[in-house]
């Protein structure tokens, strides 16, 4: 893999995603951008699902390409996105979501002042409602969402992430010594999804599910944590989440495995995405974690549909991407912003930062 460009192919990727699904909101307010969910789309056109938190991928992604090729058009870019989440959300950064809510935080910080002027506001709202999202109940962690009953890895592992990076390291400590705890199966060291508490306060059922992004967000947030107050145990269970994504999860050749569109579509972008942060972080895991993510990234460019306006990425990157129609999961925007994310760390483990 050493004469492929990659980062050539996630500006091809970084093109034809932005050509197909980003348009102004409402497709005519000015200073506005804002990612489509579907391509080809289905008729009629509703406002609604619009998928925050795929939006927040959106903007990681925009972030990705600027620091590989900064660009002023794409700087703007970043900017009207930002802008854009808060104005379909009603003017407020903020939904009953903890996993949402701690996504668009994590893009709005590593942004910076591409951001806007909106930025600090937005990470601050956001760290304070995150806040207030813990309860010892369950033992610790942070809800899912507001009224309900689960506790998870999608919403502790990038709260936690989020938080370190904020400077809230003993919080963010103590979110992960609780996935830690509760979440990661002792019997194959992979991170389940989340549980349940009783009205009792006390977990009364697992989710044993075992998704790529549950461990990507534990793996990312013991990166951060490594980085920060250097204890061993967060160095300890990062080698141990990538060995057992190796060994349990991956396929024998590395790649990582897909789970079809919707919200799934972005399950092993960012487990891709953390896997290169710990490869360029970490020296214990820089050929491990490496080689998983170009692996992947061989496979997703490997399988790619070609179309005029650019390649269309498989929901799966161990299979081939169908002809793009309406109705299969390559037209969610979830599934093309998975595999630009993966093209995007290939790019930046070849570069090594």
């Amino acid at each position: 893999m050493a004469d492929i460009d990659w980062a050539e192919r996630a500006n091809t990727a970084e093109r034809a995603i932005v050509r197909r699904h980003v348009r102004r909101l409402a497709g005519v307010l000015p200073g506005t951008r804002i990612g489509r969910i579907r391509w080809p789309r289905r008729t009629p056109i509703a406002p609604f699902p619009w998928h925050y938190w795929w939006q927040a991928h959106l903007l990681d992604c925009l972030v990705d390409a600027q620091r590989r090729a900064p660009r002023e058009a794409r700087a703007r870019a970043i900017a009207a996105t930002t802008r854009s989440v808060r104005i379909h959300n009603a003017g407020s950064w903020i939904n009953r979501y903890y996993d949402d809510i701690a996504w668009f935080g994590l893009a709005v910080q590593r942004a910076g002042g591409t951001a806007g002027r909106w930025g600090p506001s937005a990470i601050e709202a956001i760290c304070t409602q995150l806040g207030r999202g813990w309860t010892e109940d369950g033992g610790g962690g942070i809800w899912w969402r507001r009224g309900d009953n689960s506790k998870n890895a999608p919403a502790n592992g990038p709260a936690a992430i989020l938080l370190a990076r904020t400077g809230q390291v003993g919080f963010a400590a103590a979110i992960v010594d609780w996935m830690s705890d509760t979440l990661v199966d002792p019997d194959t060291g992979l991170v389940r999804d989340g549980v349940r508490v009783g009205p009792d306060g006390e977990i009364c059922e697992v989710d044993k599910r075992i998704f790529t992004y549950c461990q990507g967000v534990h793996l990312g947030a013991c990166v951060e944590l490594a980085q920060r107050d250097g204890h061993q145990r967060w160095t300890d269970r990062a080698i141990a989440v990538v060995d057992a994504v190796r060994q349990r999860l991956a396929e024998p050749n590395g790649v990582l495995p897909g789970v079809g569109g919707g919200d799934g579509g972005l399950f092993a972008g960012i487990a891709a995405r953390y896997l290169a942060d710990a490869a360029l972080r970490r020296p214990e895991l820089s050929d491990a974690a490496g080689q998983l993510v170009l692996a992947s990234a061989e496979a997703a460019w490997d399988g790619r549909m070609h179309t005029p306006l650019g390649p269309v990425f498989s929901a799966d990157w161990r299979t081939p991407a169908p002809e793009p129609r309406p109705g299969i999961p390559e037209s969610d925007l979830s599934v093309q912003l998975g595999g630009w994310m993966l093209m995007e760390a290939a790019a930046r483990v070849q570069r090594g930062g």
